[in-house]
């Protein structure tokens, strides 16, 4: 029964071999798509032009941000985004003082929830921005989140 295991786990490693030399697998096909230019945007404006092809937002109150008043290491700062808007199709999340602003764009699916919760790397005190595309608009919230140990050397 070993035997057969082995043999089994050779062919198949020897056929995955010879497909991605010949190119038939591609690591760069199974990648998600990043957006670079928005990445290194050195400002929320530039981030949310590149990103989402307008920097024009509304404030919106049904956007909740849930982080801490309070950072104690802006290595490690847990950020949750929530919202009951229907048709949300993506949310991103803006660190407003850091050298690079974006911190993380979600695309949802159609029946997906608006609920997102991650951890972000803070510089330094800044305003934590959400901005959910919805219906084709652009609504945002912000929280200002204060650090006493920075995150990105600081």
């Amino acid at each position: 029964m070993l035997r057969r295991t082995f043999l089994k786990g050779s062919l198949a490693t020897g056929t995955v071999a010879v497909a991605v030399s010949a190119g038939l697998l591609s690591p760069r096909l199974v990648l998600a798509a990043w957006p670079k230019a928005a990445f290194e945007a050195k400002s929320v404006q530039a981030g949310l032009s590149s990103l989402l092809g307008s920097d024009t937002t509304t404030p919106s109150t049904d956007i909740n941000i849930k982080a801490p008043d309070i950072a104690e290491n802006g290595a490690v700062v847990p950020v949750t985004v929530s919202t009951g808007l229907s048709g949300v199709e993506s949310i991103a999340v803006f660190v407003e003082k850091n050298t690079s602003p974006l911190a993380g764009n979600f695309l949802l699916g159609e029946r997906a929830k608006g609920y997102v919760s991650t951890r972000l790397k803070m510089r330094k005190t800044s305003n934590v921005i959400a901005v959910v595309k919805s219906g084709g608009k652009l609504l945002s919230a912000r929280k200002e989140v204060k650090v006493t140990i920075g995150g990105c050397g600081g």
